[in-house]
């Protein structure tokens, strides 16, 4: 039976934010950060942010927002929109740059219930502290982008700055639907005994979202897919970026898959 259908084919066709599992540190940020450090606009759809601090006012650590510590709430800004990832729902607004301040238009989400009381009020508490005009700055940490939101109640969020897969392959990849079936089949690797291939093939839609006949049929696929952790017994339908690598890695192929959302998830039965 089908368990997940995110979005009509027509809108799959157009760009949309992965969402991302890293652990991040979650210690308290300061008021200061916001201020005394500049504010790098061109840097915000570089990054995929990912919460790493939160305190309100009084400097005391918001414990609502952190609700699964090995995914915490991740920012994605492109083309002028917000998205917001790893809540219940998927959240999503408009945003404008004006100097050091972020303006971000109401907020609106999908309409998932979650079973976990704890995420849904994940999705109220994220909202809440993220519309409007926020005050942000953007300043190295330990090596990486740190982002510091500050909005008008006081509160401060922090957000360590992961880069996406468009600025770590030097540019903008190609959009391809894959099929992914649900079992993985034995194949020769040069450098891995007994290895296990995903079944893959190509699957291509019109400009209406409607399915071209003649897709390949299934094949080997040695490569992973970045962001993607295949489960036996389900079948998914893969949105993903293929970007050129250059230079070419010694035990690896010229082209880097990366996830960008599963579109269709299916469990075949045996």
């Amino acid at each position: 039976m089908k368990r997940l259908l995110l979005l009509t084919l027509p809108l799959l066709l157009a760009g949309c934010p992965k969402p991302a599992d890293d652990t991040a540190a979650t210690e308290a940020p300061t008021a200061s950060a916001a201020t005394t450090a500049p504010a790098d606009a061109s840097l915000l759809p570089k990054y995929h942010w990912r919460l790493s601090g939160a305190a309100d006012a009084e400097g005391r650590r918001i414990d609502t927002l952190f609700v699964r510590a090995e995914q915490p709430v991740q920012l994605d800004f492109a083309q002028g929109r917000l998205g917001i990832a790893n809540t219940c729902n998927r959240i999503g607004g408009g945003y404008a740059i004006d100097g050091t301040q972020l303006k971000i238009e109401q907020l609106s989400s999908t309409l998932m219930a979650c079973a976990d009381n704890a995420l849904t009020t994940l999705d109220q508490e994220v909202s809440k502290r993220l519309e409007g005009t926020l005050s942000f700055a953007i300043q190295p940490a330990n090596g990486m982008p740190q982002l510091t939101l500050t909005n008008s109640q006081g509160d401060v969020l922090a957000f360590t700055g992961y880069a996406t897969a468009e600025t770590r392959y030097g540019g903008a990849g190609e959009q391809a639907f894959l099929e992914v079936a649900a079992q993985t089949k034995p194949c020769s690797h040069p450098l891995i005994a007994d290895k296990q291939c995903l079944q893959v093939r190509e699957i291509r839609y019109d400009d209406n979202g409607v399915k071209i006949a003649g897709t390949d049929g299934f094949s080997h696929f040695y490569e992973g897919i970045e962001g993607y952790t295949h489960e036996p017994g389900v079948r998914n339908v893969l949105r993903v970026k293929r970007f050129r690598r250059d230079p070419v890695p010694a035990d690896a192929s010229d082209t880097a898959y990366v996830l960008d959302m599963v579109v269709e998830s299916e469990v075949v039965k045996p």
